[in-house]
């Protein structure tokens, strides 16, 4: 119980400064919408059928967004001297993990809540809200997890704002490849078999990845 509470006020933590700042989650949403609204117009140009590349178009505004939320997970925290205050507390460094992975999973879901929507005006679709939402939330897990320890080791160098992509999105290649591919059988509404394959690809991945990062988070936030 010690440790869970741990985790939660980190969460309760980073949902109050993002309250009272706005900052990151706006800027995010913000950025989505633009993604979208720009391949639009590019979409109206050519007769492309939007349930064939519309998930990839889906996967970019969700992961360029979401790196703008993930780089200042711990950016923050280390330009206001609090990432040195938390690691010097009697905090267990995976209750550290968790509690900025769940934040940074609130944050891009909250932006996903609001692209989606917009991306079915835009493209005048019905999107299938099951088995869709839980795709997305199970690509969102991975790249969350994923996206946080690397975080905390961009947030240490000097190029942080260009060392994130460069290192997340290589590792997160099988994560995107899975999620595109069941985004659009969802859209498509294929049968579950051709998707099995690439279900288990992603469960996988977040099982993997979560544990590993996990247990190696302790290592990347000591100098």
């Amino acid at each position: 119980m010690r440790f869970v509470r741990q985790v939660l006020a980190i969460v309760r933590k980073d949902l109050a400064m993002e309250l009272r700042t706005k900052e990151n989650l706006s800027a995010m949403i913000v950025f989505a919408l633009i993604v979208l609204v720009i391949f639009n117009f590019a979409f109206e140009l050519q007769a492309v059928d939007i349930r064939v590349v519309g998930p990839g178009v889906l996967w970019v505004a969700f992961t360029f967004s979401g790196i703008l939320g993930l780089g200042r997970s711990f950016a923050a925290e280390k330009d206001k001297g609090s990432l040195e205050g938390m690691l010097l507390s009697p905090v267990d460094r995976g209750a550290i993990f968790l509690g900025k992975t769940i934040s940074n999973f609130i944050f891009i879901t909250t932006m996903q809540a609001v692209t989606l929507p917009l991306f079915a005006i835009l493209n005048n679709i019905a999107l299938p809200w099951f088995p869709l939402i839980p795709y997305i939330v199970l690509g969102t897990i991975g790249f969350a997890a994923v996206g946080t320890v690397l975080s905390a080791i961009a947030a240490s160098t000097k190029m942080r704002e260009v060392m994130l992509p460069i290192l997340l999105f290589p590792v997160s290649i099988p994560l995107l490849m899975a999620a595109v591919k069941l985004t659009s059988g969802a859209l498509q509404s294929l049968d579950f078999s051709q998707l099995a394959w690439w279900l288990n690809i992603l469960l996988l991945y977040d099982v993997v990845f979560v544990v590993v990062a996990f247990w190696v988070f302790e290592y990347v936030v000591e100098e």
